[in-house]
């Protein structure tokens, strides 16, 4: 394996492009055919359904994956069990405990979860370069505690504890003492879309950040990328799937990358340690750098507003260290035997 891949962690939703069915548990052993990598990573929208049945579902409604056009957050549990999705094999939406007992079964130890938890937010989706804002109405306390309970009725695998295999992705500062509060040996990432916003996270101890990959293309980018560096955090990009921003996240040395094409990323990784290091952004790339974060402006007036920031740069209840060494094993992942909790 070549340095550019030892260095990186590849997350990635728990599917493979136009190979599998979006957002089921039809491609888990698909997983076993990408190619080795130092530690296999998942990101996995969490958010509730009407009766707060926690589930693994990144759109707000059932029209993609099902067909259906009723929001989630106004179906319970029984109607959507009962859905299948409209490409073969019509496979049933999973929650999160079918994904964590996948994640205890043998073989399988060395996959980390980032979970990016959905609440009350506005959150921007990239689909041909058109800014989406959706409406996921969670609550942030029923929504943790749930998680919380589903994991601790999880048994995990022997040799590795949940804490040390689970990330809890935070977009908003209300979500911080929250995490504290009931999952306080769980390692946190701030994932964010400004850079202005997620600035306060740094002084929080053991944060790391996980940023809209376009918000570090424009200005000021490459001073939170300074600013994060001289914090010590890891710093992970999100969602990397061009060529050239692949090579961009690779040049600017980032510890990581959400993606929806592993497989691809990898080989760019090679083609990076065989000298192929060109990254030539076109005219509508840039044209799109300049969109993404005129709408960033505008979009984190919205979200200071909305959910405000951290009281005293700092959560109700101290975030429990990490060990140093965390950065070898994911965004803020502890690798320390000594806690109790799973």
């Amino acid at each position: 394996m070549n340095a550019v891949k030892a260095r990186f962690r590849q997350i990635a939703p728990p599917f493979l492009l136009d190979e599998t069915v979006y957002n089921t548990l039809a491609d888990h052993p698909s997983i076993d055919r990408e190619p080795p990598s130092p530690l296999r990573s998942f990101l996995l929208d969490a958010l509730l359904g009407s009766s707060l049945t926690e589930l693994t579902q990144q759109d707000a409604t059932l029209k993609r994956c099902f067909g259906k056009t009723d929001k989630i957050i106004d179906r319970d549990w029984a109607y959507i069990s009962e859905q299948r999705t409209i490409r073969a094999p019509h496979e049933p939406m999973p929650r999160l405990d079918n994904l964590l007992e996948y994640l205890a079964s043998p073989g399988q130890e060395n996959i980390w979860l980032l979970l990016d938890l959905k609440v009350r937010t506005l959150s921007m989706i990239d689909r041909s370069l058109k800014l989406i804002f959706r409406q996921i109405d969670n609550d942030a306390d029923d929504l943790m505690r749930i998680i919380a309970e589903t994991i601790k009725n999880i048994p995990p695998h022997p040799d590795r504890p949940w804490h040390r295999r689970i990330v809890l992705g935070c977009w908003a500062a209300k979500f911080f003492p929250l995490a504290a509060h009931y999952l306080p040996t769980y390692s946190i990432t701030n994932i964010g879309f400004s850079p202005s916003y997620s600035r306060q996270f740094l002084k929080l101890p053991n944060v790391s950040i996980t940023m809209l990959q376009t918000a570090l293309c424009g200005p000021g980018g490459s001073r939170f990328i300074r600013n994060v560096r001289a914090a010590g955090r890891p710093m992970f990009h999100w969602t990397v799937n061009d060529d050239d921003f692949m090579r961009w996240s690779i040049k600017h040395e980032a510890d990581g990358v959400i993606t929806d094409d592993p497989k691809r990323f990898l080989e760019v990784c090679d083609e990076w340690e065989e000298g192929r290091r060109g990254i030539h952004f076109d005219r509508s790339q840039w044209m799109a750098i300049l969109y993404f974060n005129f709408m960033i402006v505008l979009f984190q007036m919205i979200f200071f507003w909305r959910f405000g920031t951290l009281p005293g740069g700092k959560p109700k209840r101290r975030l429990k260290p990490v060990a140093p060494e965390t950065a070898a094993a994911g965004p803020g992942v502890s690798i320390t035997d000594k806690e109790e909790d799973r």
